[in-house]
């Protein structure tokens, strides 16, 4: 098998809309034939110049740089690539990020407010708050560096410090929020360290009328 016969038997297995990223190819063209990476990468963009100027894959298209995807024609046109899986790739995988923002409250069930926007913390992000166009979604650098260990944490506490500039409109916010801290299994001292550390006063008054209204224990 050939380099580019390796790499179009793979795409083709690719599910419709599902991003296909010529870094990942690379790096599996590496290990399946031994390669270098340089000369991996180099022998990718050959195979997926000459699939895409040959139409080997009628199927095919390229959406950005290192990023193409495989499409079909439904009644409503052409599907496009998938950007739920592009948004998780860039900005939340490896719990590199999670939601936040308005449309974070809205899921718990604080508001019955639909967001305007989607807003993700992100460790992508820099130090303010970044429009991504084409995703359609905003960014947000986090209070700290997000870990596997923190994220829990680190959102719930963000739903805390936003409740100050949503309409919270539950008949029991501070029991929607206990209820969440227990069903996600989130310890209230891990909670009350974090909150002293990076998030304002009045986070911390969130946190603790929580604990009195839901019974969490220190």
């Amino acid at each position: 098998m050939t380099y580019g016969q390796y790499i179009e038997q793979y795409i083709t297995q690719q599910p419709l809309a599902a991003p296909i990223y010529t870094a990942d190819i690379s790096r599996m063209l590496a290990d399946a034939f031994q390669m270098k990476p340089d000369k991996a990468s180099s022998a990718t963009a050959v195979a997926m110049k000459r699939l895409m100027d040959r139409r080997t894959i009628p199927s095919l298209r390229f959406y950005q740089n290192g990023i193409y995807y495989r499409t079909s024609v439904t009644p409503f046109g052409e599907m496009g690539i998938d950007k739920e899986q592009l948004i998780a790739h860039k900005y939340l995988n490896a719990d590199q990020g999670y939601d936040t923002g308005a449309g974070l409250l809205y899921r718990m069930g604080l508001t019955t407010q639909l967001p305007n926007e989607r807003l993700i913390a992100t460790n992508a992000a820099q130090d303010c708050v970044r429009r991504d166009e084409k995703l359609n979604v905003s960014i947000c650098p986090p209070k700290t560096k997000i870990t596997a260990e923190n994220k829990a944490y680190l959102q719930m506490l963000d739903a805390m410090e936003q409740m100050e500039r949503a309409p919270i409109d539950a008949e029991k916010p501070y029991r929607v929020l206990a209820e969440h801290i227990q069903h996600r299994n989130l310890q209230y001292g891990v909670l009350l360290a974090l909150a002293g550390q990076y998030y304002p006063q009045r986070t911390l008054l969130h946190l603790a009328h929580t604990a009195m209204e839901g019974g969490l224990q220190p």
